[in-house]
């Protein structure tokens, strides 16, 4: 792979934004959210409005924040190119809910040389235990990080730092002729919500991308296909020193069985690649009424539905040995996003003529989770997934590398002029 390294004025440009973007709050709640309240936090709101106040200065027009908290703006094109298809580029406002994003307290490591990174709380980052972080200090790359405290934030406020620092630059340098370009930051995208209000009444594009990857040259056009199951399991509570047999039914001991007999070997933590998994979210209950919220994710439609089927008979299983009621509620939260991206070849072309122009070999991998470009692509917008530079999302040792940044600036800023050239064809 070829290294880029875009110049030191737009790489200060790109670590400034991306800083100043990692301190402001904008976590999302997971709980709010399934409870249909949008935006799940008021803190996402507030950074909505920073970034809409960001793009003016950018120079898009029509910018707006909607009473939902979608970001929206057009980049109009240059003069002769208003017949080139226009595109949307598409990044998350939220950070998740699983781990802080309160105070951010970014911290700057140049020419990172491998040594092991020792942040708070016992936090600390070894080039031994992660193959990306000893690639970037072979590189003798800039990363951040947090202080140990926090997650950082690079997912996705490294897709939003990215898509707001080429706009900026494709508008200051007439030169790179270029049709509209549109933008939407939405809300909630952790909690799988953020395309539920997607003001699609604006959108004139008919493809997108999302910038919420991870390392650079990767390029992602599959994810899981992804249900929900929400299984509650009835019991029969009494005073435990009558209970005796028969007289007490325990549904959080029926629960706890459901989830000892999920198997071992398809778990997040012991699955890779396009091996699929059951994941158990939360539990909840007493001996009357207990609940378990398991995520099914699969590549395939046939082994999403063996999981369901499987999800049935180890929770009905369970019920039966203690003699407990159970319900299940299944539900579709997104699907496996590449049968619609193959049949648009064009939308992925471009992408790969970007990347190549940006020196970056292309990587294709699937996504072991989803994006907001899986729910809208689902409605029919091709929308193929960009890197971001970020890595170990989600955890306090999450950090970004400056020139993988700058990789995916150079992407995106390619990708303008060869939609151009696409169009001539």
């Amino acid at each position: 792979m070829k290294i880029f390294s875009s110049n030191a004025e737009l790489q200060a440009r790109i670590l400034n934004r991306f800083v100043k973007y990692v301190k402001i709050w904008s976590e999302s709640s997971s709980q709010n959210a399934e409870n249909g309240i949008v935006p799940s936090t008021p803190c996402q709101r507030q950074f909505a409005k920073i970034l809409a106040q960001d793009l003016k200065a950018c120079g898009l027009k029509n910018v707006s924040v909607n009473a939902d908290c979608y970001v929206y703006g057009i980049l109009p094109a240059t003069k002769g190119m208003e017949n080139v298809p226009s595109f949307c580029l598409i990044s998350h406002l939220d950070t998740v809910d699983e781990v802080s994003g309160k105070d951010v307290k970014p911290i700057i490591h140049a020419a990172f040389d491998g040594t092991r990174i020792d942040l708070k709380d016992g936090v600390s980052l070894d080039v031994k235990d992660d193959l990306y972080l000893a690639m970037a200090a072979s590189h003798r790359d800039t990363i951040i990080t947090a202080d140990g405290t926090t997650l950082l934030g690079a997912d996705d406020k490294a897709g939003i730092t990215e898509i707001v620092t080429a706009l900026e630059y494709i508008k200051e340098h007439k030169e790179i002729k270029h049709g509209a370009i549109e933008v939407i930051f939405s809300p909630d995208e952790e909690t799988g919500h953020g395309m539920d209000k997607v003001p699609l009444e604006l959108l004139k594009s008919k493809f997108a991308y999302t910038v919420d990857g991870g390392h650079a040259g990767q390029l992602e056009i599959e994810c899981f296909n992804a249900y929900s199951a929400r299984v509650t399991f009835i019991g029969k509570a009494t005073h435990t020193g009558e209970a005796r047999k028969g007289g007490m039914i325990n549904a959080s001991c029926a629960a706890a069985k459901f989830i000892e007999n999920l198997p071992v070997s398809e778990r997040p933590e012991t699955t890779d690649g396009y091996q699929g998994f059951y994941v158990v979210i939360c539990v909840s209950g007493t001996v009357e009424s207990a609940e378990v919220f398991v995520l099914l994710r699969d590549f395939t439609e046939q082994g999403m539905n063996d999981r369901i089927e499987k999800v049935k008979k180890i929770a009905a299983a369970s019920a039966d040995s203690f003699g407990a009621l159970v319900d299940i509620e299944f539900k579709c939260q997104y699907k496996n996003m590449r049968p619609v991206i193959e049949a648009s070849p064009v939308v992925v072309e471009n992408l790969e003529e970007a990347y190549k122009a940006a020196g970056l070999a292309v990587e294709y991998c699937p996504i072991r989770g989803g994006t907001d470009g899986s729910r809208l692509t689902e409605m029919g917008i091709p929308t193929p997934n960009i890197f971001t530079g970020g890595h170990n999302f989600h955890s306090k040792t999450e950090w970004a590398s400056l020139w993988q940044m700058s990789a995916a600036v150079d992407v995106l800023i390619n990708l303008a002029a060869v939609v151009v050239l696409q169009n001539k064809k």
